[in-house]
């Protein structure tokens, strides 16, 4: 007779938990793992993240921003007592599924997924972007307006189009020199 492989039904099932708890949620369920010996039913534990160019303090920082904020992904076979373990810990609201019945996720979402958080290259999350209009607030350009034509995040800067004697002028500046014209 043929032996039953172990992983059949081994599935990424997504929890709930409360917003900001993803981490403490992923902490406290590898600690329970492995104090319950469940290591041959819940296999990884994964808050899906990718990286974000932000501005602060006028300069561009990379965070790790939560793809899904109040979801982690749980790789597991769902038997009574992994659910109990899941289910059971501190800040986990439930699974996503219709009732107690978790649903997998698909391994073409898992697949998306997976892609979007093995990313290297950080997304930008800047809030200007060619042909904004600007006012300079410092600087030796202070209140004049202009469009911005080009925007480097890598740097911090974007230049802008002004008007100086009647001519178009590009004036490169950093971001916390400029505020945004409605």
């Amino acid at each position: 007779m043929a032996k039953q492989d172990p992983t059949l039904g081994r599935n990424w099932y997504v929890i709930h938990t409360y917003s900001g708890y993803e981490d403490a949620v992923t902490r406290a369920l590898l600690q329970r793992i492995e104090s319950m010996g469940m290591q041959e039913y819940v296999f990884e534990v994964l808050v899906p993240k990718e990286k974000k160019t932000v501005i602060k303090n006028g300069k561009p920082t990379v965070v790790d921003k939560n793809l899904f904020p109040g979801y982690v992904l749980v790789d597991m076979i769902v038997t009574d007592d992994s659910w109990f373990l899941v289910r059971n810990t501190p800040n986990v609201t439930g699974f996503v599924g219709s009732g107690n019945i978790p649903v997998p996720v698909l391994p073409e979402e898992f697949g998306i997924i997976k892609r979007r958080i093995s990313q290297d290259t950080p997304t930008n999350e800047i809030a200007y972007s060619v042909g904004d209009l600007v006012e300079i607030k410092a600087g030796p350009f202070a209140n004049y307006v202009g469009n911005i034509s080009d925007v480097s995040p890598q740097k911090g800067k974007v230049t802008v189009m002004v008007s100086i004697f009647d001519r178009e002028t590009p004036v490169e500046l950093d971001f916390d020199q400029i505020i945004k014209k409605i």
